[in-house]
C-alpha cells in the first residue's frame, strides 16, 4: 500500500451535527496528498438510541419502535438537509430512507428467541452506515474522490455477538483486496467502526468503543504510515476531567503504557486497539478535532516518557464482594476454583481480586441484575457479603504525594501496589 497511507477514525462527538460533519470533511480536504482510510463512528448518541430501540422490540412495543425510529430519522435528514441541496439532498435522503425502512422491518421480521446478542448485531450496525454515507456523499460533494466501503464485507469475525474475535487472516485478505483496488480510483475510503461479519454475512459487532479496534485493524492489514483518532480533547490526559481538576496532557507514552493504562480503565483508547499497531510499529496519534493543528499526543515504541507524569484512572459505581466459606474453613484452591466458574458462567468482568485465608474479594461495575446473580449461584455454598457505592483508583508512576491527595479522607477497603501501580478500593456503604 502507498507510504502515504494513514487511518483517521471520527467517533461520535466529531459527527454530532452538521456543522461538525463539515468540520470532518474540511480537515480531510487538508490531507490532500495522502491517502486516507477514514472509520467512522455512529453519530451522537445513536448507538444509545438504536438500543433504545431494541428495548422497544423487546418489550414488544411496536408503538414505541415506531416512535423513536421516526425520531432517529428525523435527526438524520435534519442533518441532511442541513448539508446539501437540489439532487444531492434527494439521493442522501434516499440512502437514510431505505436504511429506515430495513429498521422499521426489524421489529416485525424477527423474534427475541432468535438469540439477543445475535438481533442486537443485526440492528446496531444501522448507526455506523448512517454515518457514513453522509460522510461519503458530503466528501463527494467537495470534489473529494470518495468510496464508501461496508466494514462488514473487510472486517471477517467468529459469530460471538456483540463482542466478536477477529478472524485475521481472512480480515487481511478481504481488507487488502477491497482496498488496494479502492485506492487505484479514489484518495479516500470512508468505512465504519464497531461492525463487521461472521463467514455466513451475518452482522457482529467488536464491543462498545469497538471503532477505535476497528482503526486499528486497517492499519495492521494496510501497513499504515500512521493512526489518528480525533477527539474532542487535545489528546490523552493523566486524567479524566469530570473527576479531576488539574489534568495534565500525555505528550508522549509507549504501546505498552497506553496497554497498561487501557487495561485499568482508562478511557481514550479501546483496549484491543493497541496491540496490532504494536505489532507493526505503527504510531497512533490522539488528537482534538477542535484544534487539529495541535500536536496531541503520540503512541509508540518509546518508552523514556512513561513515568514522566502520574496517571490517574477512576471508575465510580462500584460493588465489592467478600465471599467466604459456609463453615469458617480456609478457603483453598478447589473453591476458588469453583467460585471462578460459576461467575464465569455469568459472565461476571473482575476490575481488581483478592484473597485471604478465609475470603475471596473481587470488585466489578455495580450492574445490579448481575449481583443479584451472583448472590444467587453462590449463597448455597458460601457467605456472601458486599459493599456499594465505592470507587476504583488507580495510580500509574505514583509517589507518596500522589497516594495522599487520592486517599485523603477516604476509607480504603483494599489496597494493592506494585512497582508502578497502585490501587485503592474507596468508601463504604455497607449492605
Amino acid at each position: 500500500m502507498q507510504s502515504t497511507l494513514k487511518v483517521f477514525k471520527f467517533g461520535g462527538a466529531s459527527v454530532k451535527d452538521a456543522q461538525s460533519v463539515l468540520n470532518v470533511v474540511d480537515l480531510i480536504k487538508k490531507h490532500k496528498n495522502e491517502s486516507l482510510v477514514v472509520v467512522v463512528s455512529a453519530m451522537g448518541k445513536t448507538t444509545n438510541k438504536l438500543e433504545s430501540l431494541f428495548d422497544a422490540f423487546k418489550q414488544k412495543d411496536k408503538f414505541r419502535f415506531s416512535k423513536e425510529a421516526q425520531e432517529l430519522k428525523s435527526f438524520h435528514l435534519s442533518i441532511c438537509k442541513d448539508l446539501f441541496e437540489g439532487q444531492n439532498l434527494n439521493k442522501i435522503q434516499k440512502e437514510i430512507s431505505t436504511y429506515f425502512e430495513e429498521i422499521n422491518q426489524f421489529i416485525d421480521e424477527n423474534n427475541i428467541d432468535q438469540g439477543e446478542r445475535y438481533l442486537y448485531d443485526q440492528l446496531i450496525p444501522y448507526g455506523e452506515l448512517l454515518s457514513t454515507k453522509i460522510i461519503h456523499f458530503c466528501l463527494i460533494r467537495e470534489s473529494v474522490k470518495s468510496l464508501w466501503c461496508d466494514a462488514r464485507t473487510c472486517i471477517k469475525t467468529d459469530s460471538t455477538h456483540q463482542s466478536a474475535n477477529v478472524d485475521w487472516v481472512d480480515s487481511l485478505d478481504e481488507i487488502n483486496a477491497v482496498m488496494n483496488k479502492g485506492f487505484q480510483k479514489h484518495r479516500v475510503i470512508v468505512t465504519q467502526g464497531f461492525i463487521g461479519s461472521d463467514h455466513n454475512q451475518i452482522s457482529t459487532t467488536l464491543g462498545r468503543e469497538g471503532s477505535d479496534y476497528s482503526a486499528g485493524i486497517f492499519a495492521y492489514a494496510l501497513d499504515a504510515q500512521e493512526v489518528i483518532i480525533w477527539k474532542d480533547v487535545p489528546g490523552m490526559l493523566n486524567a479524566d476531567p469530570k473527576y479531576f481538576e488539574n489534568t495534565v496532557k500525555l505528550d508522549q507514552i509507549s504501546f505498552k503504557e497506553a496497554i497498561e493504562l487501557s487495561y485499568y480503565g482508562a478511557s481514550v483508547i479501546h483496549p484491543k486497539t493497541i496491540k496490532p499497531l504494536q505489532n507493526k510499529n505503527i504510531p497512533l496519534y490522539v488528537k482534538s478535532f477542535i484544534e487539529p493543528d495541535q500536536k496531541g499526543t503520540i503512541i509508540q515504541k518509546r518508552t523514556e516518557n512513561d513515568d514522566a507524569i502520574p496517571s490517574f484512572i477512576f471508575k465510580k459505581n462500584q460493588v465489592l464482594f467478600s465471599i467466604m466459606p459456609k463453615d469458617f474453613s480456609f478457603l483453598i484452591e478447589e473453591n476458588l476454583s469453583d467460585i471462578f466458574l460459576k461467575l464465569s458462567q455469568i459472565n461476571v468482568t473482575i476490575n481488581i481480586m483478592q484473597n485471604s485465608a478465609l475470603s475471596f474479594s473481587f470488585l466489578m461495575d455495580n450492574k445490579m441484575q448481575v449481583a443479584d446473580r451472583i448472590k444467587e449461584v453462590l449463597e448455597d455454598s458460601y457467605i456472601v457479603k458486599y459493599n456499594t457505592d465505592l470507587e476504583l483508583v488507580t495510580v500509574r508512576h505514583y509517589d507518596q504525594k500522589t497516594l495522599d491527595f487520592v486517599t485523603k479522607g477516604k476509607e480504603i477497603l483494599m489496597e494493592q501496589k506494585t512497582r508502578s501501580t497502585a490501587r485503592f478500593v474507596l468508601g463504604s456503604t455497607q449492605l
